[in-house]
């Protein structure tokens, strides 16, 4: 019986001897990395210097862009340098620490598209109510609640794992989860799985349950309603489902895969942490076409100003 306390280190069993190609899976998701961060960066610099994007959807957006970089933080750098690595072991203290901003970056995910269609709701079924609905206040104390909650309950679920006696300390996967180490555990785990259970319910079960209300009641609006707010439900609408349904096969995938094969098992947790930080900045940022003027306009004045600078 080994106590969590004495683990001093947890081995990646996900990782396979690639000889040379490892420098070439490096560049691969390095050039991964920089783009995400690029592209989130850019989309966040925008909305933050534009007086006209200061409105509750370009906000959520900005919060959500964020998120995208706080997920993949927690991911990328780690899988660089295993990337590397001959012997992908790490630290317990840092494999808790991938624990938490993982899973949290995933709940913080789904509260984020919670309020986007809170918001969609609002903008479409009560137009004339909107602006007081959403104001400047309310915004904030829906921007805090999306990143407050998911994180206090992934201190405790943290907490709880971090205190289990663990028998083992080789992780099936190219990062450390909370799943894979409550599997380690000598003894029951009933409280780890029991909060486990309701804090993916709270995460995941009651945002996708305020969504789906909200996307009816839009649906109802628009076929019952003109022409015109038929179109804006469908130019705002679409890319934030398609976020929605991108991700939600993405956290299907990572729920369901431990009886899967292991390079399928791999493959499925990698696509759950890097599609949605990529797939969200090119949906956003090329549907929306407020966005997509002004990032338009961002690089071109970069541009000029690195030419008249040379």
């Amino acid at each position: 019986m080994i106590n969590s306390t004495q683990v001093s280190y947890f081995t990646l069993g996900g990782y396979f001897d690639t000889g040379l190609f490892k420098y070439f899976y490096f560049l691969i998701v390095m050039s991964l990395y920089m783009l995400i961060v690029c592209a989130n960066l850019l989309l966040i610099v925008v909305i933050c210097m534009n007086r006209s994007l200061h409105e509750p959807m370009y906000l959520f957006l900005c919060s959500l862009f964020v998120n995208e970089l706080y997920g993949s933080t927690g991911l990328f750098p780690f899988l660089l340098v295993q990337i590397l690595s001959d012997s992908h072991t790490v630290s317990a203290s840092v494999c808790f620490l991938q624990n938490f901003l993982l899973f949290s970056y995933g709940g913080v995910e789904y509260l984020n598209l919670a309020v986007m269609a809170y918001d969609r709701y609002l903008a479409i079924c009560c137009p004339l109510q909107y602006n007081t609905q959403m104001s400047f206040n309310k915004i904030a104390m829906l921007i805090g609640a999306t990143w407050f909650y998911p994180l206090l309950m992934c201190v405790v679920m943290t907490s709880l794992s971090h205190s289990l006696q663990l028998c083992g300390n080789i992780i099936n996967k190219v990062y450390c989860d909370n799943y894979s180490v409550v599997k380690l555990a000598c003894y029951d785990t009933r409280v780890n799985n029991i909060y486990g259970l309701f804090v993916t319910s709270l995460s995941i079960i009651c945002p996708l349950i305020l969504i789906f209300y909200t996307y009816m009641k839009i649906l109802k609006v628009c076929f019952s309603g003109s022409k015109q707010t038929r179109q804006k439900a469908v130019s705002t609408c679409t890319p934030h489902l398609a976020s929605l349904i991108n991700f939600s096969f993405g956290s299907f995938f990572e729920i369901v895969q431990s009886s899967l094969p292991m390079m399928l098992r791999i493959f499925l947790s990698l696509y759950f942490l890097t599609c949605q930080p990529i797939f969200n900045p090119l949906m956003f940022g090329l549907q929306m076409s407020k966005i997509r003027s002004l990032c338009k306009i961002l690089m071109h004045s970069l541009i000029l100003h690195s030419f008249g600078t040379d």
